[in-house]
């Protein structure tokens, strides 16, 4: 008489255990693929912000200010709007409504109720003189904005050619790492992430804003 074929406990827990290697084999890279897609998502995102700021410029001859600190309520019919003067060392939150680009990046959440964080805001800081109307003026050297990598190696000139404005997003930790969540310091930093810092920031030269808006006629 044949013995009735079947799996004992054993089998089966070494057979579970197998299924359960496996999907955590699994887990890790649809992790890192979210990671990687929300990293392109957001250099994207960067990249049209660039874009629609210098159209911006060239529309109006001024690069927009950013969007009020004070503006927390959703509801307000200027929230996400460009305020028509910038305080002094004009930086806080990116204008997208007035830009028509995304509010958050790929890690935000929308806010929804004045209490909310401003979790995944673009952040925006923009050259005082060149957020007034044409002609531009240089800022002083104590004010220029001004790109370092993560190993404090200046990426950027000074005068003329310091950057006019710089965007960043916060990451995937929410968090304005190092010299960007120092509000008090014109300098900012950009580069490889590491354990410590995953901002993604990008910046708009003096000459190329000062370019397009010549090959657009709106300088001479």
């Amino acid at each position: 008489m044949d013995r009735q074929q079947g799996f004992s406990l054993v089998e089966l827990a070494v057979v579970l255990v197998i299924v359960g290697l496996l999907i955590s084999g699994m887990l890790l890279p649809l992790s890192a693929q979210r990671d990687v897609r929300s990293l392109a998502e957001t250099q994207k995102a960067l990249g049209e912000i660039r874009e629609a700021l210098i159209g911006y410029a060239i529309i109006n001859g001024k690069l927009p200010c950013p969007m009020l600190t004070s503006m927390t309520d959703p509801a307000n019919a200027n929230y996400g709007k460009a305020p028509a003067t910038c305080a002094p060392g004009a930086q806080g939150y990116l204008p997208w409504k007035t830009l028509g680009v995304n509010e958050v990046d790929a890690w935000g959440q929308k806010r929804s109720a004045s209490s909310d964080p401003f979790n995944g805001y673009w952040r925006y800081r923009v050259d005082d003189n060149f957020a007034a109307a044409i002609p531009f003026t240089l800022a002083s050297a104590a004010s220029q904005i001004s790109i370092k990598d993560t190993a404090g190696n200046t990426l950027t000139e000074a005068t003329p050619n310091a950057p006019v404005a710089i965007v960043f997003s916060t990451g995937k930790n929410l968090t304005a790492d190092l010299r960007n969540g120092d509000a008090t310091l014109d300098e900012y930093q950009a580069g490889d992430s590491s354990p410590t810092f995953d901002d993604m920031l990008i910046w708009i030269g003096r000459p190329l804003l000062l370019n397009r808006m010549i090959s657009a006629g709106k300088l001479p």
